[in-house]
């Protein structure tokens, strides 16, 4: 089953995650299909914290992906921003 989930990225104490499209038995920080956008929960200020593809989103929705919590979280919270 695809899945759209985090993958956790960046430094020690300074985390950055790419929100990927990847298969549910492929290991957090592992293989992906494709990068849908980033979450930077550190970004400050006029720095951008969520960015997600729409168009590629809703392609996945639409071949089945399943949203993790947390992803599902921040595309309402990016959606509601956009309004």
């Amino acid at each position: 089953m695809v899945v759209i989930r985090l993958a956790r990225g960046g430094a020690k104490k300074r985390p950055f995650f790419n929100i990927v499209a990847t298969d549910s038995r492929n290991r957090r920080d592992g293989r992906f299909i494709e990068r849908i956008g980033f979450y930077n929960p550190v970004a400050s200020g006029a720095e951008e914290s969520v960015r997600i593809a729409q168009d590629r989103l809703a392609y996945w929705q639409g071949v089945g992906a399943q949203l993790s919590p947390t992803v599902a979280r921040l595309v309402a919270q990016a959606g509601k921003a956009a309004a």
